[in-house]
């Protein structure tokens, strides 16, 4: 494996395969796979358990890792293709992404969405154009557009959990006070359809999910025999739910535009996950969000202390998915 980018650039079998990979090294993580490797972490934006996963991934397999916040003890760093540099960046991604690759044996990047043009940010053309220039292997650890680590962590949840294949996925937008990006929904609603399971995308008018992104995930339903549906109706989406999976984003009917999309969310306080949200579900319903999540915001304290959030497992299954990850690329690497 030489990138690790987006979940459909893989195959179903070849996810599954790299999930029993995942659980092989939850239970015997191999201490010396990856001795004498070096991960190279490039972080954008912040992170929490991206940060913290990658770097305990590689040292219980016996590697390394170096982090990187442009701007934050280095140079800043222009990501745009075509810039005229006579900002604050003082170097651009093509010559400081080969830089840091030559250095280790792979490299991640952490680069989110401008957030002001969606048909840019679903392209993903400044993220592709730093993979493009690295040729050691290269992990999206969230791009504008997709976040495949947490879609295969949240895909082991669902098989550490036994909750069936054609099971009812629930992928609800709920309220935060900003417009958040779109790499989590698309990559999560995809790998439920590639799962095989029936998804229904619950959200307000104006937060539908970009046509490009329910095509993606139909396409993969089609391959494994999931569904994929949209909808605004609470009622009927939450009817029978056996996994409800709140997450924020930002207004795809206005995008871009801020005071907008900050008068659509206005009025849209109740969007907030609390536990009479379960009452038409099925009796064992889990819910699950990738974290951070803003408590009695999005998600009522309830709901997050209760029996049925399994969020602290999601978080933790980042670390054994990117493992396999790691193994995959770097195990047998030069050997």
């Amino acid at each position: 494996m030489l990138r690790f980018l987006d979940l459909a650039h893989f195959s179903r079998e070849e996810i599954l395969d790299l999930l029993a990979l995942a659980r092989s090294l939850q239970e015997r993580p191999q201490a010396r796979a990856l001795e004498g490797r070096i991960l190279g972490l490039v972080f954008f934006n912040p992170s929490l358990r991206t940060l913290a996963s990658f770097q305990v991934g590689m040292r219980r397999m016996g590697g390394d890792s170096i982090v990187i916040t442009p701007g934050l003890g280095t140079w800043q760093l222009e990501t745009r293709t075509g810039a005229i540099m006579s900002g604050a960046a003082a170097e651009h991604v093509r010559e400081g992404i080969p830089v840091l690759a030559s250095y280790c044996d792979a490299l991640g990047v952490r680069a989110f969405a401008d957030g002001k043009d969606l048909a840019a940010d679903l392209a993903d053309a400044q993220f592709f154009s730093m993979a493009e220039v690295c040729e050691k292997p290269f992990i999206n650890l969230e791009s504008a557009a997709s976040h495949p680590c947490q879609a295969l962590a949240d895909w082991k949840t669902l098989d550490d959990l036994r909750v069936p294949t054609r099971a009812k996925f629930v992928f609800s937008w709920v309220y935060h006070p900003r417009a958040l990006p779109l790499a989590v929904p698309a990559a999560v609603v995809h790998m439920a359809a590639m799962r095989g399971m029936d998804v229904t995308v619950l959200r307000p008018e104006g937060f539908a999910l970009p046509r490009q992104v329910m095509q993606k995930a139909q396409a993969a339903a089609e391959g494994s025999g999931g569904s994929v549906q949209e909808t605004s109706d609470r009622v009927a989406a939450l009817h029978g739910a056996h996994v409800i999976y709140a997450k924020e984003w930002g207004c795809t009917s206005h995008y871009g535009d801020s005071e907008t999309d900050a008068q659509l969310r206005a009025g849209l306080g109740e969007w907030c996950v609390r536990e009479d949200w379960f009452k038409e579900a099925a009796n064992d319903c889990r819910f699950m969000h990738c974290l951070p999540v803003r408590r009695n915001v999005a998600v009522a304290d309830e709901v997050l202390d209760g029996p049925r959030s399994v969020v602290k497992p999601q978080a933790f299954n980042r670390l054994t998915a990117q493992m396999a990850v790691l193994h995959r690329m770097l195990a047998n690497q030069g050997r």
